[in-house]
């Protein structure tokens, strides 16, 4: 993307801090659902309603042409988010709302570490350093040994690994096709691998958690273009920092409205794992800026 397209760092700063709230927006009304419906029915809900955002992108969606490569990495990537969507509604019943968020900021070290292992890139010092901090940050909210640890704790370690290879599988396909495609697929895929999962312990929903699940999946699906916008406006490394303030809203909001109270070690960690991703996204950033305009076309 040119400079030019990145020129607005106060409207990407806006639109990320937009983002932050449609996301806490989205923990919020998880957690009035509860654990008042099956996991795997929730999140199937979540998607199967969310179906409806979909609409304007079937005229696309005619032209697209798919391979048997393009549906094995397209179902592959729905198994994945689908199953790192429920661990995350499961631990949302079980843990505060902060050390979910906390926790989750670990999913761009596990597509670091996945790079690493699946595509072979390379790890210099420095980013060995960050991931390291951001271990220890882990280690800060756990903290085990010196609390018991909640089944919602072991769900949340799954659920940033299981979202990192859905975000490697995804930045692959977004290579040959629409980035719009992308989440089309991701859409209509994740409702058919939960489907068994989901009416092997089907519940009646009411109409109360069909309206939240409803809400879920528009908080979600503008929280992501909202996102989209944002990294159209200004780069990663003035944008990613922002995220951080998603920690805030879990903290004040699981406070306030679900007497949740904060645990000063848990945001300590999740400082220390928002500033190695803040730190591995501007090395980055500054490696790309390195490369000769001959190397990069």
């Amino acid at each position: 993307m040119s400079e030019a397209q990145h020129a607005r760092p106060v409207a990407g700063i806006l639109w990320m801090l937009a983002t932050t709230l449609l996301f806490i927006s989205v923990n919020v009304t998880v957690k009035f659902v509860g654990d008042g419906l099956p996991i795997f029915e929730s999140a199937f809900l979540r998607f199967l309603l969310g179906l409806i955002l979909l609409v304007p992108m079937l005229g696309q969606a005619r032209h697209l042409k798919m391979t048997p490569r393009l549906w094995k990495l397209s179902l592959a990537r729905a198994v994945f988010h689908g199953f790192a969507m429920t661990a995350w509604f499961f631990a949302m019943t079980r843990i505060p709302m902060a050390e979910v968020t906390a926790m989750n900021f670990m999913n761009p070290l596990y597509v670091t570490i996945g790079a690493v292992l699946i595509f072979g890139e390379k790890l210099r010092a420095p980013r060995i350093a960050a991931l390291f901090v951001a271990f220890l940050g882990g280690l800060l909210i756990l903290r085990p040994g010196m609390r018991d640890l909640d089944a919602g704790h072991v769900a949340m370690i799954f659920t940033a690994m299981l979202f990192a290879g859905s975000y490697l599988i995804g930045n692959r396909l977004s290579r040959e096709m629409p980035a719009t495609m992308v989440v089309f697929l991701l859409s209509i895929s994740v409702p058919f691998v939960l489907a068994p999962f989901a009416l092997a312990n089907w519940v009646t929903p009411s109409l109360h958690q069909l309206v939240l699940l409803f809400i879920t999946a528009v908080c979600a699906t503008l929280g992501h273009y909202s996102m989209t916008r944002a990294f159209a406006c200004a780069p990663q490394t003035v944008i990613q920092p922002v995220t951080f303030v998603q920690l805030v809203w879990s903290v004040l909001l699981g406070w306030t409205i679900f007497g949740e109270v904060p645990d000063l070690v848990v945001i300590l960690g999740g400082v220390m794992i928002m500033g190695a991703v803040t730190f591995i996204t501007w090395r980055e950033a500054r490696r790309k800026a390195d490369v000769p305009e001959s190397v990069k076309h």
